[in-house]
């Protein structure tokens, strides 16, 4: 096998011939909770057991190749068989009886070869005791040539009144129907199902092979990318993939995300930014430091999230799961009731009407519709929700977002651009502006948080001499404390310093001017006294603004919690026409937020990005996180945006409403069917129409079912979010 077959399978997924070597799991679309390191079918329904990744090569489903070798090899042998049965006294032919035996020898290749998979699946379920629509059609097609045989083999078993055209009824072309008619049925299911991997397999295709490596000598050599590791620089040119995440060293360019965010823009890269593995740099040549590699990259958390949701079980599955459990076992009972109620009671020959109409109930009542109904809406919207930059995490959270009324939104890396610059150094009597800055600088570089990295920078690019924290601690959500060169030092907002008794008000005014101009603004406090004050500006992005309006418009209550001062966020707030505002709040306090609002009957979705939103992000109804946040944040969010733009909230909504809608079609139309089916097919109209269903009719209705739920399905591939 090649370098690239070894690639991590969250990045590149190859096929092999062996699946235990490169880790497979195939999984069961109906079932997620099956698993197994090898191709086969589910233990439950029956069902072609899907890899969780799909395939990169150009390879077909074996079973599909399987199915179709076995329809097309046989559908001949149907076709005469059918004519035969449908015209072969008129043409007399052939003998009566040995037109039976004609029939006979036609059919049986297409039952017991091309139908075996479906009499193996069908003792499976019985022997598991898993009831599926294996058991219905390998039931049906059983009676159905069993009997006929019999009739072929021992004609004077049989009453006179069995007798038709001078020979007891055969049903041979009903059995080799059936075959060939769920033959292709599965054909057409196989295609399709086929169809809603596509996301996941354009993520997977995006990933480079190759990486351009630069040496420690200078020299430069195109690498396999799974041979890239975390410090290694590498060079981008011109139109090629970026090969991994990372930062960029020397260079300057734009780069097309939009395969990963949505966003359509370029994004202009320098020194210093973010790289992400699979866009396209645009016009510049780039060198970068690799960061993530393989299964840590985004793009491989990407695909990881789009395959967890897409088989995870939406709530709404439940009632059709409940329903199957009971399905099965009812449809063979009606067909006992059917075989016996017409051998009783119907007209002659009374107990081939009751076989007939026995399987026609066996074919027709098929669960694989009411099972697929769900799954593969879930499997189409995760992917289509990928390719616009929104990562749904499980099926229950596309559920639940369109029912969402109120959304609590941070604001530092939320509302804002998350990239903070220093404005201002303000000190108390005793300290220098300069001094302030460098404890403060020298105590963040513990720090994750974007506004920690601004006063870091801004120390830095004054070339002052920073110190080494110890016993840093961090995760509070209102600041940070530790010790710089021995002295206990703590850097955070208001309520930190009244948890810490510091007596902060001697800067209360010039820190509330800085508020006003939308300013965060730090006290800094060293052995428990006021040093003085840190402010950092945070630009608002520009998409925030018609994404707030847009939530608005769509009914939605929008409050803003942030650990920010309060007039700070109530400056941000005016801007964007937010009208209820929390300020100074903990991480607790935004827990309590979302529990207060969820007792007063609110459906609440919290979008934050950083740590100390972790909590009420895992409490909300749908916690969302940004793309360009914390990991820990995104681990508890039930929906990402790669981007990090609140649009993406309006887009994960629409697709959330049309999903929703699309699942209750597809159950609607599976109830709808077998309501009007099963009757049908046990000739509950006969006393007044005279109308019986062909057992033919019934295999070609059972396999419209489930093609035509799947390709409801596809149709949320085309909806405009």
């Amino acid at each position: 096998m090649s370098h690239a077959g070894h690639h991590d399978a969250a990045v590149r997924h190859e096929h092999v011939a062996d699946p235990a070597v490169d880790g497979t799991i195939y999984t069961c679309p109906m079932h997620p909770e099956i698993r197994q390191p090898a191709p086969g079918v589910c233990p439950k329904c029956g069902m072609t057991l899907e890899p969780m990744l799909p395939f990169l090569d150009d390879e077909e489903n074996p079973e599909l190749v399987d199915f179709r070798r076995r329809f097309w090899w046989t559908l001949p042998l149907t076709v005469v068989v059918t004519v035969l049965a449908m015209i072969g006294h008129r043409l007399e032919l052939l003998a009566p009886q040995n037109q039976s035996w004609v029939e006979f020898i036609l059919a049986s290749p297409v039952v017991l070869w091309a139908g075996w998979p479906f009499f193996v699946r069908g003792v499976r379920s019985i022997a598991t005791r898993n009831p599926n629509m294996w058991t219905l059609i390998g039931s049906g097609v059983a009676a159905a040539y069993f009997y006929s045989v019999v009739a072929t083999v021992m004609p004077d078993a049989f009453p006179a009144s069995f007798a038709a055209h001078g020979r007891v009824g055969v049903y041979f072309e009903a059995a080799a129907v059936i075959v060939s008619l769920t033959l292709l049925g599965q054909i057409f299911e196989l295609r399709a199902r086929s169809q809603t991997s596509a996301a996941i397999k354009s993520l997977l295709g995006l990933a480079p092979k190759t990486a351009r490596r630069i040496g420690a000598d200078g020299s430069e050599e195109d690498i396999p990318l799974t041979h890239v590791h975390v410090g290694d620089r590498l060079r981008v040119r011109p139109g090629e993939k970026v090969p991994v995440d990372g930062v960029v060293e020397e260079g300057q360019s734009a780069v097309d995300e939009s395969m990963l965010t949505g966003e359509p823009l370029p994004v202009s890269k320098e020194s210093g930014d973010k790289l992400i593995g699979a866009t396209i740099n645009a016009n510049g040549s780039l060198i970068m430091r690799a960061e993530k590699v393989g299964a840590a990259t985004t793009l491989a958390q990407i695909v990881q999230m789009v395959a967890q949701a897409q088989r995870s079980r939406a709530p709404m599955q439940r009632l059709a799961d409940v329903v199957a459990g009971y399905f099965v076992v009812a449809v063979m009972s009606i067909a006992v009731l059917t075989f016996f109620g017409w051998g009783w009671f119907g007209p002659a020959p009374s107990w081939v009407y009751g076989l007939i109409n026995a399987v026609s109930v066996l074919i027709i009542a098929c669960p694989c519709a009411l099972g697929l109904a769900t799954p593969m809406s879930i499997m189409v919207a995760t992917g289509k929700a990928a390719s616009v930059g929104v990562l749904f995490r499980d099926a229950a959270a596309i559920e639940q977002l369109r029912t969402i009324d109120t959304l609590i939104v941070d604001k530092t890396g939320t509302l804002t651009e998350g990239k903070p610059a220093f404005h201002r150094a303000v000190a108390a009597p005793g300290f220098t502006a300069d001094e302030v800055l460098r404890i403060a600088a020298s105590l963040d570089q513990g720090s994750e948080h974007p506004l920690a990295h601004a006063i870091v920078a801004e120390a830095r690019l004054r070339q002052l001499v920073l110190d080494t924290p110890e016993a840093f601690e961090s995760g509070s959500g209102i600041g940070v404390r530790g010790q710089v060169t021995g002295k206990a030092v703590i850097l955070g907002n208001t309520a930190l310093m009244e948890d810490e008794a510091i007596a902060w008000r001697v800067l209360a005014d010039e820190a509330e001017a800085l508020r006003k101009e939308g300013a965060s603004v730090m006290y800094l406090a060293v052995e428990r006294r006021l040093a003085g004050l840190v402010a950092v500006a945070d630009p608002v992005k520009a998409s925030t603004a018609e994404a707030l309006a847009g939530l608005k418009a769509a009914g939605i209550r929008v409050i803003m919690a942030t650990g920010d001062g309060l007039t700070t966020a109530r400056a941000v707030a005016s801007r964007l026409a937010i009208d209820e505002v929390h300020g100074e709040v903990k991480p607790r306090d935004k827990v309590e937020l979302v529990d207060r609002l969820q007792r007063e009957g609110r459906k609440v979705a919290m979008a934050g990005d950083g740590i100390n939103d972790a909590p009420a992000l895992a409490k909300a109804d749908v916690g969302i996180a940004m793309g360009t946040g914390t990991d820990v944040a995104m681990n508890s969010a039930q929906v990402t945006l790669v981007k990090g733009d609140l649009r993406g909230i309006l887009r994960a909504r629409a697709l959330s409403v049309a999903t929703v809608d699309n699942m209750r079609q597809n159950l609607a139309f599976a109830f709808l069917y077998n309501a009007l089916g099963v009757p049908l097919a046990a000739g509950l109209l006969y006393p007044f129409s005279g109308l019986l269903l062909s057992p033919l009719i019934a295999a070609l209705a059972m396999s419209f079912s489930s093609v035509s739920v799947i390709t409801n399905a596809l149709r949320l591939r085309r909806i405009e979010i």
